[in-house]
């Protein structure tokens, strides 16, 4: 029996939304850079295509990124590399226990010549600001930082100053030493669009590392391939990308099942979830689905765009009970179930 799901075309033209081949093709012309980015990026950074592919999509979705994983898996360099080919302002904050938020956000200084006081930007001033190991910042320096994620925007003594557009907040952690670090409260994670794992490359990958960096050894020559202009008229057009209402009730129904699992005949994750993902994961599937579709050259979002992203968006979102951590549950676990239950649109 033929499928009676309408296309995307036909779904949109009987809701009045725009015609959805112009935007495929608008999209399609604006979005070019994506390819040129991988090219780039790759020429540095052996592997790894989903942490690219995780940054590209938080970059167009004007949404954070949290990368986790065990020093030496490229995570630095791959945001320096992407910051090259972007062409973009660039810091790096490296995240200690004796940091002060005035050393992240700027702090007034005293100019005796003029005998006034003047303002002196941090680093938080950039286009593309790395936060190294955020988590070894106590919690003063993680909220100056958060909020100025949240707001777009610093508060230096009586002057607020917006910050630069783009604007993209990448931070990493160490999962493996604990140690005198200040996890970061579930509040607070939430404000991260998409939260990476990062895993050890294969061994083809890791022998032309090796290879890359032992018989070479010279920096590789990375070209800007966009502007931040670019970049920022294409976050518009990624807002524009077609979702049909059934992707939208799939999303809906994914983050519900992550709160009440037993709704959606999935009852023996109750005792599992302390608390599930917050509204912010609903807008979160919602604009970095968009993203994926923009980043392949589409003007609609399709149930693999969701089903791609569903896991960086919700694994930081859920909360485990002790039961879960007792049984060595983890979150991953649990978001695999949902998609695999949950009805495909």
């Amino acid at each position: 029996m033929e499928s009676t799901t309408p296309t995307p075309e036909v779904a949109a033209a009987s809701n009045g939304s725009p015609d959805i081949q112009a935007l495929t093709e608008r999209i399609r012309a604006a979005s070019g850079f994506v390819d040129q980015l991988r090219h780039e990026v790759g020429k540095a950074v052996v592997g790894q295509r989903n942490m690219m592919d995780t940054l590209i999509t938080g970059l167009l979705a004007d949404g954070h990124v949290l990368l986790e994983g065990v020093p030496g898996l490229a995570k630095t360099l791959a945001i320096q590399t992407l910051s090259r080919a972007v062409a973009v302002d660039f810091s790096r904050i490296q995240f200690t226990p004796d940091l002060l938020p005035a050393d992240v956000v700027g702090t007034m200084i005293y100019n005796q010549k003029q005998e006034e006081f003047t303002v002196s930007k941090g680093p938080i001033f950039a286009h593309f600001v790395l936060a190294d190991e955020i988590n070894r910042a106590p919690a003063k320096v993680q909220s100056a930082l958060l909020e100025a994620m949240q707001e777009r925007q610093v508060t230096i003594g009586a002057e607020t100053f917006p910050l630069p557009q783009p604007f993209l907040v990448l931070a990493t952690q160490n999962p493996v030493e604990q140690e005198g670090t200040y996890p970061l409260p579930e509040a607070q994670v939430d404000r991260f669009l998409l939260k990476a794992v990062i895993d050890y490359p294969t061994s083809d990958e890791e022998q032309m590392i090796l290879r890359n960096q032992v018989s070479a050894g010279a920096r590789a020559e990375v070209q800007a391939v966009v502007t931040p202009e670019e970049i920022v008229a294409a976050r518009k057009l990624v807002r524009e990308v077609y979702m049909d209402e059934k992707i939208e009730r799939y999303i809906v129904t994914l983050v519900q099942a992550t709160r009440k699992p037993e709704n959606h005949g999935m009852g023996h994750l109750g005792p599992l979830i302390g608390f599930g993902a917050s509204p912010r994961a609903t807008i979160g599937l919602a604009m970095a689905g968009k993203a994926r579709a923009f980043m392949a050259h589409r003007g609609y979002v399709i149930p693999e765009d969701i089903r791609a992203v569903a896991m960086d968006v919700l694994r930081h979102r859920i909360g485990l009970t002790f039961e879960a951590e007792a049984e060595e549950i983890r979150q991953e676990q649990i978001v695999t179930e949902i998609l695999d239950q949950v009805q495909v649109p």
